[in-house]
């Protein structure tokens, strides 16, 4: 009887926990983010930036203590709204090549609406010049940049004709 084919290491090792990232691992987090910005699927941002907002980042560690995936998540007050509700922005996504499709995006992801959740955020907006396959299956939905916070909205770059999703309770 045949054997079933060996997982590729990368399905193979367990995942780590996503975590909180720490203002040291700026310059680690710009180079996660490098290969992301070249192809366009991402905007340029400082190492100064990565710095200062280190905390709204969750990172998977590799054992070897290498960074293989991000996601930043940050509060804003939602406009709309007179009762003080924050909305929550999901930026700068990514994952290594090397850790893509073993479900590093997706537990990135689910921990970063478990965050979403435990900070008490109504909404979750995102947006996106992929496919947006892995946000929709999380329960993001399609909608326009004038429901999201206003200050996000306006740092959209209407040339890069991103995808705008909201994720509710």
């Amino acid at each position: 009887m045949p054997r079933p084919a060996a997982l590729p290491r990368a399905l193979d090792a367990p995942t780590p926990a996503p975590r909180t990232a720490r203002p040291h691992e700026a310059a680690a987090l710009a180079a996660l983010s490098r290969p992301f910005v070249r192809s366009g699927a991402l905007r340029e941002r400082p190492v100064s930036l990565y710095a200062a907002h280190a905390a709204d980042f969750l990172v998977l560690e590799a054992p070897d203590g290498t960074l293989d995936g991000c996601v930043g998540l940050r509060a804003y007050p939602t406009d709309a709204r007179e009762d003080g509700e924050l909305a929550g922005v999901v930026y700068n996504f990514c994952v290594a090549a090397h850790r893509q499709g073993s479900g590093a995006g997706a537990g990135l992801l689910r921990a970063a609406l478990v965050t979403a959740r435990a900070r008490s955020l109504g909404s979750l907006f995102t947006a996106t010049t992929g496919s947006a396959g892995l946000f929709l299956r999380h329960g993001f939905t399609p909608t326009t940049a004038h429901r999201a916070p206003r200050s996000w909205a306006k740092s959209l770059d209407p040339r890069r004709d991103a995808r705008v999703l909201i994720r509710t309770w």
